[in-house]
């Protein structure tokens, strides 16, 4: 993939002195309060304290919030040695609320008018993220490359064994049984699915929009009784006993959340069970963040429980409804050192922007984990109610 093609630009990550003006002095003055607020001191000692190699950036980040603090991270005019927790930091005295007068407001109504996420727009999270190299996502995850939140409750102690836990705990929910048909929307490389197929001796149909997942999904599933498309869950015919979706809500978007519910049900049997994980957020939000949107996640949008009850009311039955939100910041560091130590082998392929890029994307979210402003759920819905009672999984 190319700088253009990943959205980056050609910057310097020198050092610059440039000249300094009154509002360049309001506005470090202005952003040292808010960082003092959350004990984090400029060119401090602590892990979590901001170097500052640039005086540009307090107004670069007022103006742009995430955008500009992202990119100015990119550039080389700040560091830290603890990013997860200067983030954690920053997301627990609600720092985000007080910056980003330019980008947030015009992400927030273009939300409001254009659903970017149907037609075409679906796939356009396949080109941009997922993508970008088999090789990163091979040398970041576990041996089945699941690309999601693995599960840590019951002493798992490794990546893979975190992963494992997690997909023996959506089969369970599931209550999986030998030949089943199954559908897994949003299917990755295919790790689940093989997973699946090879324990529980199901039948599996995973779909995805991506298409390097795709390619190396059939190649990983080849001789199991799995069939993975290249298509957009809407585009999806059949009837199924079981549905599952994995770390794909969040590209589908809040004018999307009823359609996806609907279109679960009308594939799900009337006595299947549908499981949908999902990072969620606390407080319901229908824009973008700047910097997500323009380098990670294009398109993407995180659910709160309002949004997502009434997505499925009428639909669905709620039968379980499982937050392990802070097992993701425990994977995000676990997937970093994966990252970190592949690098002198990824370097070949990926430039130094793409490195800082990267590394703040893992760090940024573990963050926000950290603080408790994101979310992991998993929900369990079926079509009429388990008769007798559905029995929740842990």
């Amino acid at each position: 993939m190319t700088k253009h093609e990943l959205g980056l630009t050609s910057t310097s990550s020198a050092i610059v002195r440039p000249r300094i003006t009154a509002i360049h002095r309001w506005a470090r003055n202005y952003t040292t309060r808010i960082l003092a607020a959350a004990g984090i001191t400029v060119n401090g000692s602590q892990p979590w304290d901001v170097q500052v190699y640039d005086e540009r950036l307090y107004l670069r980040c007022l103006l742009n919030g995430s955008l500009g603090l992202g990119e100015a991270y990119m550039d080389g005019w700040w560091d830290c040695a603890a990013i997860d927790e200067f983030i954690c930091r920053l997301l627990q005295v609600q720092a985000p609320a007080k910056v980003g007068w330019l980008v947030n407001f015009p992400l927030w109504l273009d939300s409001r008018l254009i659903n970017r996420q149907r037609g075409k727009g679906a796939f356009v999270i396949g080109r941009r993220h997922y993508d970008i190299g088999n090789d990163l996502y091979a040398a970041m995850l576990d041996r089945r490359m699941i690309y999601s939140c693995g599960y840590w409750e019951n002493g798992a102690r490794t990546l893979d064994k975190a992963q494992e836990a997690k997909l023996d705990l959506i089969a369970r929910k599931l209550d999986l049984q030998p030949g089943m048909r199954v559908l897994d929307i949003g299917c990755g490389w295919g790790g689940t699915a093989h997973y699946l197929a090879e324990r529980y001796s199901v039948q599996v149909v995973g779909i995805t929009v991506s298409q390097a997942q795709a390619a190396l999904a059939r190649e990983r599933c080849h001789g199991l009784p799995i069939e993975i498309r290249l298509e957009d869950y809407r585009q999806t015919r059949g009837t199924f006993d079981r549905i599952l979706s994995v770390g794909m809500f969040e590209h589908v978007g809040y004018r999307n959340y009823r359609t996806f519910m609907k279109t679960a049900r009308r594939l799900l049997a009337d006595d299947g069970l549908l499981l949908l994980h999902t990072i969620g957020t606390n407080v319901a939000y229908q824009g973008r963040d700047a910097w997500i949107e323009r380098y990670i996640f294009p398109n993407s949008m995180l659910p709160s429980p309002r949004l997502l009850t009434a997505a499925f009311e009428g639909l669905f039955v709620l039968e379980d409804w499982h937050n392990f939100g802070i097992n993701y910041a425990t994977t995000l560091k676990a997937w970093h050192a994966n990252f970190e130590q592949a690098w002198p082998q990824l370097a070949h392929s990926y430039d130094e922007q793409f490195y800082r890029m990267w590394r703040l994307y893992l760090l940024m979210s573990a963050g926000s984990f950290m603080a408790r402003a994101s979310q992991v759920w998993q929900l369990v819905l079926s079509p009429c109610g388990v008769r007798g009672g559905y029995r929740s999984v842990r």
